[in-house]
């Protein structure tokens, strides 16, 4: 039996909080090769998740804690879609189609939630990420987070 306590949440929170990537993630499946990957993840308010899509698999994501938005985008990087999910939403989890551009956007205090997919875990092609935002770390990430915070259906990335 596996019990997710909510201790485990608080520890993430604090591993979020001290890592560069602003989260943390704990894995439930037990290796990389397993046909369900399960796992935990906890990521601060200021936490950039560039986005991408999956080609061969959709992933579904429930909220734990707190909340996030959830973009989608056509190929150009043109959102199409805004959803919000987790506390203070009617929603409380969501599903991301396969091929379907998307992102997270955590709220200002965070979120935590449990996301399952397909597996095994491929990390050559697990994800592709949108040439038209910018890599994690890279200097115009706080301008590109910035513009996520605000952007609704119809609006396109800065240039």
């Amino acid at each position: 039996m596996k019990l997710l306590s909510r201790t485990l949440l608080d520890e993430l929170a604090a591993k979020a909080a001290a890592s560069p990537r602003a989260r943390a993630h704990h894995n439930i499946h037990a290796t990389p090769a397993d046909p369900v990957q399960r796992f935990v993840v906890a990521a601060c308010g200021d936490s950039y998740f560039r986005p991408h899509r999956h080609r061969s698999r959709s992933e579904l994501a429930v909220m734990v804690r707190g909340c996030v938005d959830v973009l989608t985008f056509d190929e150009r990087g043109r959102v199409t879609a805004r959803y919000g999910v987790g506390d203070g939403t009617d929603s409380i989890a969501y599903e991301t189609p396969q091929g379907v551009w998307h992102t997270v956007v955590p709220g200002a205090d965070g979120g935590v939630f449990l996301e399952i997919k397909e597996g095994p875990f491929d990390p050559a092609t697990a994800a592709e990420f949108a040439a038209w935002a910018p890599a994690e770390g890279h200097a115009s990430v706080p301008t590109f987070l910035e513009w996520l915070r605000s952007a609704q259906p119809g609006d396109t990335p800065p240039a």
